[in-house]
Parts: structure tokens; C-alpha cells; sequence
């Protein structure tokens, strides 16, 4: 049986970083818009100070060194930081929950610092010619003695500017089955400092101030066999461990957002007079607030039924794409009828509804775009059915 009930302590984690967001990094939201970056010192002290609060690492396992919180209490941080434009800057970074696989040598190297904030980690998969289809990825890696010999290019990749190395899928081979040829796609671990490897400058993107994106280059890159994640091959089960909770990390931020648009619309429909009343007695402006209300009760609803599916262990690729499809599109919907109801002034710099509007954007594309979510939906819903 589904509790919602929130625990003591995931009431306290709520209001711990509500308050982190609302107090410590809210206030520096117009210098990211004006800059387009934070300035070093400030993203350090931040970055500090969620260390200090136990938010940096709590996606990972306890016996790893990481926070060890259940899914349903990540998701609940990962939606209180979600409210501000700062969610995507170094202060509010958090380790891929696919280091946990690391072993050996790569617990030392890579885990640990990544765990005490020393090193930061990014993840390195779409290609410009394969986005979603990671089977068509060209960025291969060849085993040479004790050596891995990678050459390739990879785009889009997130924050990868300001990071210290990244897990990357590469190509490491090809099986025959009945549909043909099919790639091996394995992970490894890359620092940015291996001979042959370039990050260079991304594109310039209309969507999150601070956020960059970087190409990477991989021109006979050599790195050591001890490198790679997991069995050779064994780079899907890696990307499916990432993305579920990925995905939700993006839906509850889309349903802060939502929330935080909403909260604007409301408070000036309640207050904006038009023709001798508050314009929320319109029914024009009445029935829109309903069903933005509406919507965002049901987003809340699936976050946390998928975080707690999680947690039990039952959690479907299905549960994830519904949750990330429905969230990412409502955002758009309540942005814009956010901007609707508050009119001019919603375009306006004075109010993040601007902002929020055109960050929404990207929230249906990265981490598996609209279309990849319906395709994986749907997928499940016949596959049952094929004979």
C-alpha cells in the first residue's frame, strides 16, 4: 500500500534546503541572469555550504561515503533546489549516482574525491549524430595491451567546462544477432588532463543562464584498462541505472518551477484590479488557475509515486517516462498561461516568469526528448501484447 506521509526527517530535509534555496541562493539569481555565471568565490562558498548541509552527495550509498537518502527524500532536495535558476550551477551539483559501480582503483581515483567535492563529474553520451539512438554512436574505444585507445566526439555535453572528468559511452565492439549488427556500448572513466582528450567550447544556447554545454574530443586518447565501468559491454545496464532517476531529478524540477510560476499567477490575480474587481473573478483567469492547480497536484502525485516505486524496487522504465513527459510538458503549459494571466509584466526581466517560460524549453528535450518518453510508453504497453 502507497503512504504518502512524509517522515520527520524528510519534513526536515524540506525545510532545511527550502530554506538553503530561499535565504543563500535565491538572492544571486539576477547576477547569473546579468552575467550568464556566478562568480568563482560565490560558487565555492555555495558549493561549500551544501557539503556542510549533507545535499551534495546524499544521492549515494551510505557504504560508498554519500548520504545514502532514500529516493522519494532525493527527489523531495531535488525539487526544493529545483525552484531557483541556480539548480543547474556548481552549487547545486550532486555526483551521478552511477559512480556507486565504481571499484578498486576507480573508488580511489575518481568516487571519493567526486564524494568529498574535490573533483566534479559529468556524463558524456550524445554524439551529433546520435542523440537518443546510442546503438548509432561513432566515439569508439579499442583495447590495446593494457590500454584503451578512444577516438570520437561527443556534444551537448552538460557543465563539462567546469568539471574534472567524465563517464564515457563509447563503442567497444559489435555482436551479431537476428536483426543484424549491434554495437557494444561500455563506460568509461576520462579525465579531462589524458593526452588526447579536448573539451571545447559548446554552443550558445537561449535556455539556463550558467549552464554551458562543451564539445569533447578524443584524438587516440590512451587511458588505463582499470578505467572502464563494469564488464566490457556493459554500458546499457549503466545508462538504465542513470537515467530513471535522472529523469525524475528533471521532472521535480519542472514541477518546482511550475509551482513557483503559479505562485506568481495567483497572488496577481488575487490582487490586479480590472474593471472594478481582482481579475481572478473572471472566469477567463478563474478556470486557468484551476487547471494549473490541477495539473501540478497531479505532477506532485506521480513524483512521488515513482520515487516511492523506487524504493521499493518495482519502478518501470514506463513509470519514469510518464513521470518526466508529464512534468516537463505541464512546466510549458503553466509557464505560459503564468505569462497569460500576468500579462505584460510577465515578459518583463522584473519577474522570473520570463525565465522560467524559457528555461521550460529544454526541460522536453534533454534526458530524452518528448517523443523518446512516448516511444518507451508505448513500447511497454504493446510489448505485453506481441505474439
Amino acid at each position: 500500500m502507497i503512504d504518502f506521509t512524509l517522515t520527520d526527517e524528510q519534513q526536515m530535509l524540506i525545510e532545511m534546503t527550502h530554506n538553503f534555496v530561499e535565504k543563500e541562493m535565491l538572492p544571486h539569481e539576477e547576477t547569473l541572469e546579468r552575467t550568464d555565471t556566478l562568480p568563482p568565490k560565490l560558487a565555492a562558498s555555495l558549493k561549500k555550504r551544501a557539503i556542510e548541509l549533507g545535499l551534495h552527495a546524499c544521492n549515494l550509498p551510505e557504504e560508498v561515503g554519500g548520504g545514502g537518502l532514500d529516493a522519494v527524500s532525493v527527489m523531495l532536495i531535488e525539487k526544493e533546489l529545483g525552484r531557483t535558476s541556480l539548480a543547474l550551477a556548481e552549487c547545486a551539483h550532486r555526483p551521478l549516482n552511477i559512480l556507486a559501480s565504481c571499484e578498486g582503483e576507480q573508488v580511489k581515483k575518481f568516487l571519493e574525491p567526486t564524494i568529498r567535492g574535490e573533483k566534479r563529474d559529468c556524463i558524456a553520451m550524445t554524439e551529433p549524430g546520435a542523440g537518443s539512438d546510442l546503438r548509432g554512436m561513432k566515439c569508439k574505444a579499442e583495447l590495446d595491451k593494457d590500454e584503451w585507445i578512444i577516438n570520437g566526439e561527443k556534444h551537448f555535453i552538460s557543465q563539462a567546462s567546469i568539471s574534472d572528468y567524465c563517464v564515457l559511452f563509447a563503442a567497444t565492439g559489435e555482436d551479431e544477432t537476428d536483426k543484424g549488427l549491434k554495437k557494444r556500448i561500455s563506460a568509461f572513466l576520462v579525465d579531462f588532463n589524458d593526452h588526447g582528450v579536448e573539451v571545447a567550447p559548446g554552443y550558445k544556447n537561449v535556455s539556463h543562464r550558467g549552464y554551458t554545454n562543451n564539445i569533447l574530443r578524443f584524438d587516440n586518447a590512451r587511458i588505463p584498462q582499470w578505467r572502464i565501468m563494469g564488464p566490457e559491454g556493459d554500458g546499457f545496464r549503466i545508462v538504465n541505472q542513470w537515467l530513471g532517476p535522472t529523469r525524475l531529478t528533471v521532472a521535480a524540477t519542472c514541477v518546482a518551477r511550475a509551482e513557483r510560476a503559479f505562485e506568481i499567477a495567483l497572488n496577481y490575480s488575487a490582487t490586479r484590479e480590472q474593471f472594478g474587481q481582482k481579475i481572478g473573478k473572471f472566469q477567463g483567469i478563474s478556470f486557468e488557475l484551476a487547471d494549473m492547480a490541477t495539473e501540478i497536484k497531479m505532477a506532485n502525485l506521480m513524483l512521488l509515486e515513482t520515487a516511492w516505486k523506487i524504493d521499493q524496487g518495482s519502478v518501470t522504465p514506463e513509470d519514469c517516462a510518464m513521470t518526466k513527459l508529464f512534468c516537463s510538458e505541464m512546466l510549458s503549459r503553466v509557464a505560459d498561461q503564468s505569462i497569460q494571466t500576468v500579462g505584460g509584466m510577465g515578459l518583463m526581466e522584473d519577474l522570473p516568469l520570463e525565465r522560467i517560460w524559457r528555461d521550460a524549453r529544454l526541460e522536453r528535450i534533454w534526458d530524452g526528448t518528448s517523443e523518446i518518453q512516448r516511444h518507451i510508453i508505448s513500447r511497454g504497453l504493446l510489448r505485453p501484447l506481441e505474439k
